[in-house]
């Protein structure tokens, strides 16, 4: 049933998430290393900057992991909006 909140609520499969970064990790070093050995300075940096990116993301995936599937941020945060009986 839809309540109107998914946006707000939405989740997202988190160990998907953390393998896809992982592949990632793996292809942006290698592309890093392949690009600086080859003599291509410019598609060593973009690699590198992907590189950053895919690290950034992968360290924010884990750390949601990390707080569970209940977490709420705080008490100024209120907790999902129970699904309302529209019968």
């Amino acid at each position: 049933m839809r309540t109107g909140s998914e946006p707000r609520t939405a989740r997202s499969a988190l160990r998907m998430r953390f393998w896809l970064s992982v592949w990632g990790e793996a292809w942006t070093v290698f592309g890093t290393v392949a690009f600086a050995v080859a003599g291509h300075p410019g598609w060593a940096l973009g690699c590198a900057l992907l590189w950053l990116v895919v690290t950034v993301n992968l360290i924010v995936i884990v750390r949601r992991m990390r707080q569970g599937p209940r977490y709420q941020p705080g008490r100024d945060a209120p907790p999902y909006d129970p699904p309302r009986d529209t019968r």
